[in-house]
């Protein structure tokens, strides 16, 4: 099974949408394997949107992602990083369909919500920078069968 990092932003923790948000991963069908709740400080931000140094939103990015709490996570399921994006929506809000997290509760760009990993290597690079391999837990769901179409006996 793959495994997707999120992250609720600070706009989101202040608007208690943390439930709302978790509710709609597992609704789909998705597995929480690991969560936190913490304050990031510059130096982790600053790993964090390491592939955005030198863009003219750089400072705004850290200066936001470091304002407040945030909520990190750690889903996991077939196509995760895939179906945890389209979930999401679009990253301005304004062209994120109504039904997606973004399209729903997010205004605009700057204060969109919710940051997810848009491919497997800035997953396990996001993961890693967040959990250690212990704080990740592996079990199994006894409705997986039914989410992924699996025969049961």
């Amino acid at each position: 099974m793959e495994k997707t990092f999120v992250m609720l932003k600070p706009d989101a923790v202040q608007r208690n949408l943390i439930g709302e948000v978790i509710g709609r991963f597992e609704k789909k069908g998705l597995k929480l394997v690991a969560l936190k709740m913490l304050t990031i400080d510059q130096e982790m931000a600053n790993q964090h949107y390491n592939e955005h140094v030198g863009k003219p939103f750089f400072d705004d990015l850290v200066s936001f992602i470091t304002s407040g709490p945030v909520v990190a996570m750690v889903w996991e399921g077939r196509q995760a990083i895939q179906v945890a994006r389209k979930m999401m929506g679009s990253t301005d809000p304004q062209e994120a369909p109504t039904g997606t997290i973004r399209g729903d509760y997010g205004l605009f760009t700057g204060n969109n919500i919710v940051h997810g990993s848009d491919s497997p290597e800035s997953a396990a690079r996001e993961i890693s920078l967040f959990f250690s391999q212990k704080e990740i837990i592996s079990y199994k769901k006894c409705a997986e069968p039914w989410i992924y179409g699996e025969k049961t006996e």
